[in-house]
């Protein structure tokens, strides 16, 4: 299949000065770093930094897609805040008079979630998986908490708002002109991290699933044994095109070198200190050189060997 305009545009994109990381800002009149950009004919992403979440980027370092069917409008992730969630609206409002009908968290985490409430307060349904509505119902109080110290008023409005309902595996959503298919594959980055599969079109807007411009971050909840067994299923999609969940638009070979690779590549390292009968310390200090042009490595590398060591001497 050949590459449309729109994601060939969305990839040149990707290659200049998008992401950047030392970028504050892309679109300073707006609470979202950058305006949306159609990567193929009706399926659009804001993309976010690929920074950690900070007051100037309004929280938005992840991306928020969405999909106009025809016959209204579904959303990818309620977003950081009440305000970036209603930014994200205005946006959509410029491009279609189509109504949002749908919100789908792609898992438990502040960036999918603290912006329910702005959804629920327009009359819009919230699905999320049943491991990322249970994630977020323990430590929601947590997240809104730490967002509200980071983005000051920029947090106003933001509130508690789990799913209106919950999958387990799969939900099908038919609506216009696509099938829209919620996945729950396995353990990966964090408790019910979804895909959501179009396989009309063979793009997936993959989620934590699978990252190519920054260095994955490993979380004391994220299974990487598990993650390494998901990702096969995640392959056999046979998706064209991948939206990951922080990053420009690309594809398979991209996101396999930078997410299955990587764990890969870590869990061989620190098998190799414990072997050796080393410990935890001597894990901060093995040779990540190979991922270390990617962004917040500085910010992640350590910690993520640490978190895998402490995982892999109970495995």
């Amino acid at each position: 299949m050949k590459l449309t305009a729109t994601l060939a545009g969305a990839l040149m994109l990707a290659t200049a000065a998008s992401a950047n990381q030392n970028i504050a800002d892309q679109y300073p009149q707006s609470m979202l770093y950058s305006p949306p950009v159609e990567v193929i004919p009706h399926v659009w992403s804001a993309i976010g930094a690929t920074a950690p979440p900070t007051y100037e980027n309004g929280g938005h370092n992840n991306n928020l897609s969405f999909i106009v069917t025809g016959d209204g409008v579904v959303v990818i992730n309620g977003g950081g805040s009440y305000l970036l969630a209603r930014a994200l609206h205005d946006e959509i409002r410029q491009i279609t008079d189509q109504p949002v009908k749908q919100v789908i968290d792609e898992n438990g985490q502040g960036h999918a979630m603290l912006g329910n409430c702005y959804w629920a307060e327009q009359g819009v349904p919230i699905l999320a998986h049943e491991d990322a509505a249970a994630e977020f119902e323990e430590y929601g109080a947590q997240i809104l908490q730490a967002a509200k110290s980071r983005l000051k008023e920029r947090a106003d409005g933001t509130c508690l708002k789990g799913p209106d309902e919950t999958f387990s595996d799969r939900h099908v959503i038919e609506m216009g002109d696509f099938t829209i298919e919620a996945l729950y594959l396995g353990p990966a980055h964090s408790p019910g991290d979804t895909q959501v599969w179009l396989p009309k079109q063979k793009i997936v807007i993959a989620g934590d699933m699978a990252f190519h411009e920054r260095l994955l971050p490993i979380f004391d909840h994220t299974d990487t044994a598990g993650w390494v067994e998901t990702w096969p299923l995640f392959e056999a999609l046979g998706a064209t095109y991948v939206i990951p969940g922080h990053g420009h638009p690309t594809n398979y070979a991209q996101v396999r070198r930078y997410t299955y690779d990587y764990l890969v590549y870590l869990r061989g390292k620190i098998r190799e200190v414990l072997d050796e009968g080393k410990g935890l310390e001597d894990s901060y200090y093995v040779d990540q050189s190979p991922y270390a042009h990617l962004h917040t490595f500085d910010e992640l590398a350590t910690r993520n060997a640490g978190r895998v060591f402490t995982a892999m001497e109970f495995e």
